[in-house]
């Protein structure tokens, strides 16, 4: 069985955090491979929820919130190898505890589009996405 916390993104092992982002499939959407900046987008997320199997890491949500109006889920991802579990939901579950008044709002990667109703989410048509100025 697994366990869902609330953590600090200094107190989390930024290797581990990216081994879990390979198992998942979203290290090839991440910048993983760019070490410095991975670890500034682990460490700046002020909202992260990981799941632990033992002392595994099978489960993460990094968020970036205002704790009152807005959640940004950027990163949903759960191990290939213990995913259809609930892990995925309940990661979701305790980002909304940790953050009640807010509203989590998220861009789905395609292959997860399916999912995310399921988990009681609405899509929304007017997301819009503005490049970085340096990659």
């Amino acid at each position: 069985m697994w366990k869902c916390e609330v953590v600090q993104g200094a107190d989390l092992d930024v290797a581990e955090v990216a081994a879990l982002y390979h198992a998942s499939t979203l290290g090839e959407r991440r910048p993983v491979a760019d070490t410095e900046r991975f670890r500034d987008m682990v460490r700046g997320a002020n909202l992260i929820v990981v799941a632990r199997v033992d002392d595994r890491l099978v489960g993460i949500s990094r968020c970036v919130t205002d704790w009152s109006y807005a959640t940004y889920l950027s990163d949903l991802a759960v191990d290939k190898e213990f995913q259809h579990q609930g892990i995925g939901r309940d990661l979701i579950e305790k980002t909304r505890q940790a953050a009640p008044r807010a509203k989590i709002v998220l861009l789905s990667a395609p292959a997860s589009v399916e999912y995310y109703p399921h988990v009681g989410f609405k899509q929304h048509n007017s997301a819009w996405v503005m490049d970085p100025l340096t990659p």
